[in-house]
């Protein structure tokens, strides 16, 4: 087979019976028969499936990632999928749900997904519903989900259902997938959710038992591999999805209008924003470098309460003082900024920063780079910075909301 491109010409790849590779170091082969030659199995393509009456219309606008692809076991190549019947056949769970269609927009790693982008997906989203669709689903790495998630929240007026983000861990074919169940719960919730907001759609746990799905200004990923890797942070998941349906966890969210509505992608954005992490080393030439790279604002992901080193205050005031914003989340993520507290916060204060409460550091980024796109400044954009615009920042967090594995629960 062919060697991946990251590894040495010292072995060679072997594709076992069960479909797992093998790598053979070349020195210790004494000798090797050539017993024929490989042939990619036939695949036929899966039969066309005609729109069924009365199911809601789901278009799936593919943006690449884990959950677009399947493994070539023949060459261990990853391609996409390119079809809604080839989709169906891997998950035939969804045709029962609704009318599947496949958007392809584009084929990309999310890290890759720069926040231009953002707005075409944003306007494709508005095409498919103002075309009728129940809600849409976007296929999407998981890496960066969360903070498309955030620009569509932000971006896209007049929802009349659920914008639906989903993606994997594991690609569709493999045994231990998780996309099977994150894709036919995503259907499911675009189909007959009852929301009209961005959400995200993904495993609630290790096993195939449920999804949650989480308000998408409140998402974030939080473990590298885990299939459960998404959590819902200051605020309890709005549902829970399983093979019986959607059990609502979170009654406050925005609603399925009862009168149809037009829906409005406004796509400016300002990209040249700065998210930095506070840590004991940080001095002000960073931020100097950042300021003198073009940056037109910075979000401070600070340490506790929100704070940064006493020693950087000054150079903060200056640079809010030269016109930049400067927005102050936590690193901690749960709970919320208090720069009224300790004596540095009152200083960072006093210099001009914007508290973003308990907004969290990436969707306190997207926000302002949305802020600048519609070109707020001053006292305008403080204020929209500080008001919750679609449930970014609230005023109160349950107790609820922080997880028990984080408390001590089971």
């Amino acid at each position: 087979m062919p060697r991946p491109e990251i590894l040495d010409d010292l072995h060679i790849v072997l594709k076992l019976s069960n479909g797992y590779n093998v790598g053979i170091d070349v020195e210790k082969i004494s000798s090797v028969e050539v017993l024929g030659r490989a042939r990619p199995p036939e695949r036929p393509s899966p039969p066309k499936v005609p729109p069924r009456e009365g199911l809601p219309s789901v278009p799936i606008v593919v943006t690449g990632g884990t959950i677009a692809s399947r493994v070539d076991y023949s060459t261990g190549a990853v391609k996409p999928t390119e079809t809604p019947e080839e989709l169906i056949d891997l998950i035939p769970e969804i045709a029962e749900l609704a009318n599947v269609s496949y958007v392809p927009l584009m084929a990309k790693l999310s890290e890759d997904i720069r926040p231009e982008e953002w707005g075409r997906i944003a306007k494709r989203v508005a095409e498919e519903f103002n075309s009728g669709a129940s809600g849409v689903v976007v296929a999407h790495g998981t890496d960066t989900m969360h903070y498309t998630a955030s620009a569509l929240a932000f971006m896209l007026e007049g929802l009349p259902g659920p914008v639906v983000l989903v993606g994997s861990q594991r690609s569709i074919d493999r045994p231990s997938t998780d996309a099977v169940l994150n894709v036919t719960a995503a259907v499911r919730v675009a189909a007959e959710g009852p929301m009209a907001e961005s959400v995200i759609v993904m495993h609630g746990s290790t096993s195939d038992d449920f999804a949650w799905v989480i308000r998408g200004v409140r998402a974030r990923k939080m473990h590298t591999s885990r299939r459960d890797a998404f959590m819902s942070v200051n605020e309890v998941p709005l549902a829970r999805v399983t093979e019986k349906g959607i059990e609502i966890l979170n009654p406050r969210f925005r609603r399925r209008p009862s009168e149809p509505t037009e829906v409005v992608a406004r796509v400016e954005i300002e990209p040249r924003v700065a998210l930095v992490h506070a840590w004991p080393g940080i001095d002000r030439g960073l931020l100097e470098a950042v300021v003198s790279s073009g940056y037109r604002g910075i979000v401070l992901a600070g340490t506790g309460l929100g704070h940064v080193p006493n020693r950087i205050v000054d150079e903060i005031g200056a640079i809010v003082e030269s016109g930049i914003p400067v927005v102050v989340t936590s690193q901690c993520l749960f709970g919320r900024v208090d720069l009224k507290v300790y004596a540095t916060g009152r200083r960072m204060l006093q210099a001009g920063v914007i508290p973003a409460a308990d907004t969290l550091p990436e969707v306190a980024t997207v926000k302002l780079m949305v802020a600048l796109g519609r070109g707020l400044e001053g006292e305008e954009l403080r204020r929209f910075m500080t008001t919750s615009q679609v449930g970014e920042l609230t005023e109160t967090i349950s107790p609820s909301a922080y997880p028990p594995c984080f408390s001590g629960g089971a």
